[in-house]
């Protein structure tokens, strides 16, 4: 730690790096009745904290290391910084970026200096081609995040954060994908403020650090989700993880929902707009104080880690926003096909807003609704809606934590085929790119028949589609097959209740449903 430390303290990052502000969040401050403070990085000159890092790893190297330039691959914020950094050296640096990155990114880097090489349709294969390059041309490679270098000047954002608050700290929350910014800021922390706590926090579908450190070694995780792509690492850093070990306190994970209710927070209180890993940090923030209500003594802080976002993600963001915050509930109730049904349901819901309201006609006896009712005191008023209507004698699914519901089967309501035998249904991450669809067919035998397909764009690099199939039991394990050689990400929902009641077509009797529902 002390040689960390060391090196955070003579790191070179303000010859192109800002000295970010410490914020105050009032409101929220006020709604979770502990001083809230935000490290701005996403005021940095790339919009990101990973000018430090690469700053300060090359403006340590010598000229004549520097004379085949330097290589790096992302596909997002430490680009941006390599180009950055490297013009500011004057020499070439060289950003192998996945075939799939955004234009937008790819646009944003060549703006700096850098020179674009697009290889491969995911990181892994960006990377193995930047190594390459490395070997051919004697470039020096930039680490986004497992070099001491890295971590150095990643670090000087906790230094900036304890100078900038004087006042007790009870604790720093700060996002992990590699860990190179969590290993510098504990290191610093820890060292000058031994009582202030360190916790990271990773998304709970790409948590890497927190596997690593519960197996006591580094692990590599099958896949990872893409939401909060700044942090979609499959495996931590040898160096972070070591540091990360010894000196975090914890780490907390957190879902989607949760981070877009923190990027909903940091705008009310800033009229910033943080990417998703810009506002992981300030998701298990939120977390902890609903956890532990705080208050052990000072300020928590969160970093506000980028804010490099794609403008058509944030109808996305909005949509999850309100369920994050718990201030809306999606529900699926089944209610008599008979006239007054509606308006008795209605009245049960008193003077609450409906948010959506899904129903098309499919069976004589019971309607299967799909509803979203506005909340103002959260998980214990969502619990008192769904007594209520089971009360009534109406069967309640909670649909609030469902992925499949919240993603497609709410756009899809009505949307049912009776009569059809052996269908499976998966979700999958499809990349955007052209011929992902294509590709996806001809993984299939013509045999099995699609049945179901839902596609909605959410500005990322990558699409969710939901897909129903007929397979005969006697092929999965065949179809299995084709669906790992494909290597889409994907999971099977066959089993999920909102397929059951909306999609499926068998949806429960109003009697079993209340059977279910329990």
């Amino acid at each position: 730690m002390h040689d960390t430390v060391r090196k955070i303290l003579t790191a070179r990052v303000y010859d192109v790096a800002i000295e970010s502000p410490l914020d105050p969040m009032p409101r929220l401050s006020g709604r979770l009745g502990i001083p809230v403070l935000l490290k701005r990085e996403d005021l940095q000159p790339v919009f990101s904290f990973k000018i430090r890092g690469a700053y300060n790893k090359i403006a340590g190297l010598s000229a004549e290391a520097l004379a085949p330039g330097v290589i790096c691959a992302s596909a997002g914020n430490h680009a941006q910084g390599v180009a950055l950094a490297a013009a500011r050296r004057g020499v070439k640096a060289t950003v192998v970026m996945p075939t799939t990155t955004p234009a937008i990114k790819v646009d944003a880097v060549r703006a700096r200096g850098g020179a674009v090489v697009l290889h491969g349709e995911a990181f892994d294969e960006a990377y193995g081609h930047a190594r390459r390059i490395e070997a051919e041309t004697g470039a020096v490679f930039i680490h986004p995040f497992d070099d001491p270098a890295i971590i150095a000047g990643q670090g000087t954002v906790g230094l900036e954060i304890l100078r900038q608050h004087a006042d007790p700290i009870e604790a720093v929350f700060v996002p992990i994908g590699g860990g190179g910014l969590a290993a510098g800021v504990a290191a610093i922390v820890r060292f000058l403020r031994p009582e202030t706590r360190v916790i990271g926090v990773e998304p709970d579908d790409a948590a890497s650090m927190k596997a690593a450190i519960a197996a006591g070694e580094r692990v590599v995780l099958n896949q990872v989700g893409l939401f909060a792509d700044g942090v979609a690492v499959k495996q931590a850093g040898e160096e972070t993880f070591r540091l990360c070990r010894e000196l975090l306190d914890e780490v907390i994970t957190v879902d989607t929902d949760a981070i877009c209710a923190a990027m909903k927070d940091i705008f009310d209180d800033t009229r910033a707009i943080a990417e998703p890993a810009g506002a992981l940090a300030l998701a298990g923030l939120k977390a902890y104080a609903g956890r532990d209500g705080g208050g052990r003594g000072g300020a928590l802080v969160a970093i506000n880690s980028g804010a490099n976002l794609n403008f058509d993600r944030l109808r996305h963001v909005a949509e999850r926003a309100e369920i994050g915050e718990g201030r809306e509930a999606l529900i699926a109730v089944t209610i008599p096909e008979r006239p007054g049904s509606y308006r008795r349901f209605i009245q049960l819901l008193g003077n609450r807003a409906v948010t959506e309201f899904n129903y098309r006609y499919a069976d004589p006896r019971a309607a299967h609704i799909f509803v979203g009712v506005e909340l103002r005191d959260g998980g214990r008023e969502k619990q008192q809606i769904v007594e209520l209507l089971r009360a009534e004698g109406f069967p309640v699914l909670d649909m609030s934590d469902n992925e499949m519901a919240k993603l497609h089967v709410r756009y899809m309501v009505g949307g049912r085929s009776g009569g059809l035998a052996d269908e499976v249904l998966c979700r999958f991450q499809f990349p955007e790119r052209p011929g992902a669809l294509l590709r996806f067919l001809e993984s299939l035998r013509p045999e099995w028949n699609i049945t179901l397909f839902h596609y909605r764009n959410h500005g990322a690099d990558f699409g969710r589609v939901l897909a129903g199939i007929q397979v005969p039991p006697s092929e999965r394990a065949a179809f299995a097959q084709a669906l790992e050689a494909l290597g889409y990400p994907y999971s099977e929902e066959t089993d999920n209740p909102a397929y059951r009641l909306f999609l499926e077509g068998i949806g429960p009797q109003p009697a079993a449903a209340a059977a279910a529902a329990g």
